[in-house]
């Protein structure tokens, strides 16, 4: 785990401050807040951001608002660039109150690194500072929620499941394992994750895909990792669970220009709602 930087927007006639944050392989921000709003965006690679049992995977086509105070991880399964733009709540005229995942088009993503620029003039800042604030369009999708349960018996099945999604043993066969009945498992899993088990691991099998699709591997080969014997298996599972497919869920309705900016370029699966290795 790596320390936050947490402090103040630098006084100025500006309201946004961007950061650029390289991340290595697997490295993660210790659990952290800020005083100001925050918008997390990978402008190279795949970031995830934990709230609590909510996790967002964020490709370059899509990034995440943090109200002010939110205690929050954020990290990168590969290499990737975390840039996050800071904005002081008494200049900002946003005031979203939940996490809220926001499309990056190829004008916000130019606008963000302009704004990076230390040689701005005053009004040049002010001028795409608002345009920035009238870009931020929320997308309709919800993060997928794996809560963590407390037990001790339910932690130890959990573990496992996360440590290998693809771990097909049945609630019974984990229940054994544990030193449980079939029954008892159904309903301490129920009462300390509030899901059934075969919801709960859903969840984590899709949780753990959404990383490997937005690098662009391929369906067939995600689905396999994450437990799934068919990519249509895998689709069905998501489309039930959260009600579109992963194309849509990871890009919502933004376009991503990376002939435009510095930024990485999504695979061609993210730019339509067709599916790779299908």
């Amino acid at each position: 785990m790596t320390k936050a930087v947490v402090g103040a927007v630098p006084p100025g006639v500006g309201a946004i401050v961007v950061g650029n944050f390289p991340l290595a392989y697997g490295q993660w921000f210790i659990p952290h807040s800020h005083p100001q709003h925050q918008l997390v965006w990978a402008r190279r690679g795949v970031l995830g951001v934990a709230v609590d049992d909510a996790y967002w995977v964020l490709p370059p086509t899509r990034a995440l608002w943090l109200p002010a105070g939110v205690v929050h991880r954020t990290g990168a399964t590969r290499e990737a660039v975390l840039c996050s733009l800071y904005f002081e709540p008494d200049r900002c005229n946003l005031d979203w109150a939940d996490p809220t995942p926001v499309g990056v088009d190829g004008l916000l993503a130019h606008l963000i690194a302009y704004l990076a620029r230390d040689n701005l003039h005053d009004d040049q800042r002010l001028r795409a500072e608002a345009v920035v604030l009238d870009l931020l369009r929320p997308l309709p999708a919800t993060p997928i929620d794996v809560p963590h349960p407390t037990d001790d018996r339910v932690r130890a099945v959990a573990d496992a499941l996360l440590a290998n999604p693809a771990d097909s043993r049945s609630l019974e066969a984990h229940a054994q394992t544990i030193g449980v009945s079939r029954r008892t498992l159904t309903r301490l899993f129920a009462h300390d994750t509030g899901m059934h088990f075969d919801r709960w691991r859903t969840h984590v099998r899709l949780r753990a895909a959404l990383p490997l699709l937005a690098e662009g591997q391929p369906v067939s080969r995600v689905a396999h990792t994450v437990g799934y014997a068919t990519p249509s298996a895998f689709l069905a599972a998501f489309r039930r669970t959260v009600g579109t497919s992963p194309g849509r869920y990871l890009n919502g309705d933004a376009s991503f220009d990376a002939s435009a900016t510095s930024a990485a370029d999504p695979p061609e699966w993210l730019r339509s709602d067709g599916m790779a290795g299908t």
